[in-house]
């Protein structure tokens, strides 16, 4: 089966050397979802590093560099076969590690017949891609776990977004959740008086933050409606996990006068957000995300109206963080920022991927 070439748009290729200045490396980024591999490759842009992923037929997924050794062709052009990926030109095929292993009409492979090949794993439904600062090394840690999409007290739904925006400005968004009460009022929103003057609890620890919220008294917003019998009032919480490659988002509430909202065992309405925030370029990325969420057993039908909600939710922040990026791009340097409370957990997050960066940036291009 033929797939179709889509040509990628203001990309370019860089060294490991050069990547090392934008993006921390050394990291498992998220590369996709089990569900989007099936029969056809499929190119993305991880870093500014174009890569080819594709699933062969015994069920590996696997990630090249996109391009064929011979002409160039891209190799997303081209079709998956039971032991690799078959270039649309002259018909090369490349098995997962790299390695030409058939030219038609021709029975010697050259030895320098290959490609750049990836590290991937996939794990709890998450596809990784490993991106190093030393292409020769192999992984020095495993993929993190995620065990909410394999645990049966959950159902999830997934998507992914492209983003005309630089990946820190996701992060931002996602670690400052007082925005909700004024961009997702018909959804996931509520009070945003309350959002702004809840208590904000930051720490950190490592390469990691976390950042909790919690808002006893609450009105329950439209999507808890949806999916659980509140009343007119609810506990309600917000715990932000940020990793450099993703974040963990367990947002829920419970009814007046049962589990208390601290209480790491509570029952109770919950969402348990994935979001995987790899970027493409300097100034667009992906954003793969998912929602868990639990059902009441009187409601067990309204978890696909939570998830399609969800899904409306990360369309409005895609507007408002593409706005926001065109129009720092429109004043430039006249777009200087004050910080407020609420960004606490943001700069936090922004130090850590800076000193990553500054640890493995080459002394040449770090001006060191």
């Amino acid at each position: 089966m033929t797939t179709t070439c889509i040509p990628i748009k203001n990309v370019t290729t860089t060294d490991t050397a050069a990547a090392a200045k934008r993006f921390p490396l050394d990291q498992w980024y998220v590369a996709g979802f089990s569900s989007e591999f099936t029969d056809k490759p499929i190119a993305r842009t991880f870093l500014n590093q174009k890569v080819v992923l594709f699933r062969t037929g015994e069920g590996q997924v696997a990630a090249l560099e996109d391009r064929c050794c011979h002409r160039s062709l891209p190799l997303s052009c081209g079709t998956v076969e039971g032991t690799g990926v078959r270039c649309g030109y002259h018909g090369l095929l490349y098995a997962p590690n790299g390695q030409c292993i058939e030219i038609p009409g021709q029975e010697r492979i050259p030895s320098k017949a290959k490609v750049k090949a990836y590290h991937v794993i996939e794990k709890n439904q998450i596809i990784w891609i490993w991106m190093p600062r030393d292409e020769a090394a192999d992984p020095n840690r495993a993929p993190p776990d995620y065990p909410f999409h394999d645990d049966p007290r959950y159902k999830f739904g997934s998507g992914n977004y492209h983003y005309q925006s630089p990946w820190q400005l996701i992060h931002d968004n996602l670690l400052d959740l007082s925005h909700l009460g004024y961009v997702h009022l018909l959804t996931i929103g509520g009070d945003a008086k309350l959002h702004m003057n809840a208590p904000m609890k930051v720490t950190s620890e490592g390469d990691h933050v976390k950042v909790v919220r919690l808002m006893p008294d609450s009105s329950p917003p439209p999507t808890y409606r949806k999916a659980w019998p509140f009343g007119e009032k609810c506990e309600r919480w917000q715990e932000i996990e940020f990793d450099v490659t993703h974040l963990r988002i367990w947002t829920g509430a419970v009814e007046p006068d049962t589990d208390a909202i601290d209480d790491p065992e509570r029952g109770g309405f919950h969402m348990r957000g994935f979001h995987g925030i790899t970027p493409e370029t300097d100034e667009t990325c992906h954003y793969f995300w998912s929602m868990s969420s639990t059902k009441h057993p009187d409601m067990p039908e309204n978890i696909d109206a939570v998830i399609q909600q969800t899904a409306f939710t990360f369309d409005e922040d895609r507007t408002i963080i593409e706005a926001q990026y065109r129009n720092m791009l429109e004043f430039g340097e006249k777009a200087s920022w004050i910080d407020i409370h609420v960004d606490a957990g943001a700069n936090r997050a922004r130090r850590i991927v800076a000193d990553l960066i500054k640890k493995q940036a080459p002394a040449e291009l770090s001006g060191s």
